[in-house]
């Protein structure tokens, strides 16, 4: 009979098999109804099922993170039950948990509106108040396909087609509704209180576009009202954030349907991301970067030989011309090769670092496009190190403190580090594979840094270190990366002389810090809220005259700026000051100039912030002393005052 051992040490005997439910009842009443699973000998397991062995056992309640996480699973078992009673002849596809929520696929001949959404979630909470008790039943294969079949749920049946005909499988019991998962689930609705539907969107069945677009239910749900109403809270200020309707607002870009995933950037869009492109210039001149350019269609051989073409050719735009056919590139790296190619090679040449702001573009599914964020078209900040495995650490190192350093001057102090190891399907030997990961390893160890594995998510040609953001509302964005190439230089012909003057191929370090131009100036719009600092703002400065006969002092003053490297405006408009003042403060401006009679006769200017702050009067040559130290704080997301 089995001996339970607790957390803390002790032990329990128990004279027949016990459940969860029971152990927690013999602890105390209080555990007891807080239970929503347990976790057995490190498996999670559901409180009804009876243990005839002996196990450690650790209680699960709603205030484990995976109590939270077995919370969601069961909400969305809830979105299965209050859909199916509300639309009878919807069809269940899955439903798992995500991050902070879930969601669940469902096939339905009509749009789900945002009323039906209101309308599931009041049946939801009427579900819940029922306190019914949720049932859990182990079945053979066999049968949970004579149940699934009987209720006409064909995704759940394809879903059964492939597990093993020897395996188990669970059905969940939701009073007449019954759903499939591993579980566990909660033993009783009363567990489910804190939660909120979000919204609808489309989905192609096993994420495959050949599949059929199903609509996804997403919700979020929470161990307790106070943390639903603090993620709720997010929600909203992400809202008010989005890069997309601050981009329309301050007039940065736009996209259309004629060009869908490709960006128009206005003015004050392009002046941004000209300004973040030669701040990076900047940066990888000092670190001994060569920049080069490359070709945007390249014939189809090439990525034949680097292994793209089987890899993406779904996701490549081609064309042809005199019988050939071109890839529009989605990557920079073959190109570099072609460039590194050039001429003979010696070990006393290594390392050679190419960069290139490569302008790549990629089919992505035009239901994932979203806004700045997800894109055909982009800009990355790319460069491949070609160098001897002896300098891998080396680089990887200096390639860290170029990440840290600059991420720092946008202000981004949290940064989230992974190591992507071998994906199922790759290129290369096993060998390779663990010369590349343990290199990076090793880089990472000696900067004594905190990180983690990422086990299979490695590009096909080489494992990867990626650096993520966490931005003001803990969103975690993923950005830079490093990734150790053994195997394309070879592919390609790339080769050196080594000190024996023999033949030997480079290693290939491919790397970015930004990612893209385009997702990166969205993280920094939703990051500042639009009030980008002076050294980024599209505009640093406005001189706005009282009177007419101001005007000329405005226009004189602001180009004596441009000229100097500023970007300035003269607001010489017939309206109000206050009109004008208000309308620039809404376009995020860092400074405000405001130019009267008094200012004109005496050589000073007002200065007022886009925050409001009057920073009084002062002479022109002390305000430019002001936005020249205001500029140069990069990190600083406050401009001077």
């Amino acid at each position: 009979m089995p001996i339970i051992t607790l957390p803390d040490g002790t032990q329990k005997n128990f004279s027949k098999p016990i459940s969860i439910a029971e152990i927690a009842a013999s602890i105390g009443p209080g555990l007891a109804n807080a239970a929503i699973a347990g976790e057995v000998n490190g498996d999670l397991l559901d409180v009804s099922i009876p243990i005839d062995f002996d196990a450690s056992i650790r209680i699960i309640t709603a205030k484990d993170s995976e109590g939270v996480d077995i919370i969601r699973h069961s909400f969305a078992h809830l979105v299965g039950h209050a859909v199916k009673q509300l639309y009878p002849t919807a069809k269940m596809a899955i439903g798992p948990v995500i991050e902070n929520g879930f969601y669940y696929d469902i096939s339905y001949k009509e749009s789900f509106s945002p009323e039906d959404l209101k309308k599931i979630e009041l049946r939801i909470t009427e579900l819940i108040k029922q306190n019914y008790e949720v049932k859990v039943e182990v079945v053979s294969k066999e049968v949970a396909r004579k149940t699934f079949k009987m209720r006409d749920e064909p995704y759940k049946l394809q879903i059964i087609d492939q597990i093993g005909d020897d395996e188990t499988i669970k059905l969940y019991k939701h009073l007449e509704y019954i759903d499939m998962c591993r579980g566990p689930h909660v033993p009783n609705t009363s567990h489910l209180r804190s939660f909120a539907l979000l919204k609808v969107s489309g989905a192609y069945w096993r994420g495959n576009s050949d599949n059929e677009m199903l609509q996804r239910i997403y919700g979020t749900a929470w161990g307790n009202s106070k943390d639903l109403k603090k993620y709720i809270n997010k929600l909203e200020e992400s809202e008010k954030r989005d890069h997309r309707k601050i981009g329309k607002k301050l007039n940065l870009f736009h996209t259309q349907e004629e060009a869908p995933g490709m960006i128009f950037w206005h003015p004050k869009g392009w002046s941004i991301y000209q300004v973040l492109e030669q701040y990076i210039r900047e940066i990888l001149l000092l670190n001994d970067y060569q920049e080069i350019k490359t070709p945007q269609a390249v014939d189809r051989s090439l990525w034949e030989k680097s292994g793209h073409w089987d890899k993406f050719k779904d996701d490549m735009f081609t064309t042809t011309s005199e019988n050939r056919e071109y890839a529009i590139k989605p990557m920079n790296c073959p190109c570099h090769i072609q460039v590194f190619n050039q001429g003979l090679k010696s070990y006393r040449d290594l390392p050679i670092r190419l960069s290139e702001f490569g302008s790549c573009h990629r089919n992505e599914p035009s239901g994932a496009l979203h806004g700045l964020m997800r894109v055909r078209n982009f800009v990355q900040d790319d460069a491949h190190i070609f160098c001897t495995e002896e300098q891998i650490q080396e680089e990887v190192s200096k390639f860290i403190d170029l990440v840290f350093h600059v991420y720092k001057s946008f202000g981004f102090d949290s940064i989230i580090i992974k190591l992507s190891t071998r994906p199922e399907k790759r290129v290369g030997s096993d060998s390779i594979w663990d010369k590349s990961e343990k290199a990076l390893e090793d880089a990472l160890n000696q900067k004594e840094l905190d990180w983690a594995f990422l086990p299979g998510e490695g590009a096909f040609y080489g494992p990867k270190i990626e650096f993520s953001l966490k931005d003001c509302l803990d969103r975690v964005w993923q950005c830079g990366t490093i990734q150790v190439d053994f195997s394309m230089p070879g592919r390609l012909g790339a080769s050196y002389i080594d000190e024996n003057s023999q033949r030997k191929e480079p290693v290939m370090l491919h790397r970015a810090i930004l990612g893209s131009f385009e997702r990166f100036i969205g993280i920094l719009i939703e990051e500042y809220e639009g009030k980008l600092p002076p050294w980024l703002a599209p505009i640093q400065v406005v001189f706005i005259g009282i009177t007419n006969r101001n005007s000329q002092a405005c226009i004189t003053l602001s180009n004596n700026l441009i000229k100097k490297g500023f970007r300035s405006i003269a607001d010489t408009r017939n309206e109000k000051v206050g009109y004008k003042i208000r309308e620039h403060t809404l376009q995020r401006i860092p400074y405000l100039i405001i130019i009267g009679d008094k200012e004109q006769d005496s050589g000073t200017v007002s200065v007022r912030t886009m925050d409001g702050k009057d920073l009084g009067v002062m002479t022109n040559e002390k305000f430019e002393e002001l936005l020249n130290k205001s500029i140069s704080l990069k990190a600083s997301k406050k401009i001077l005052i």
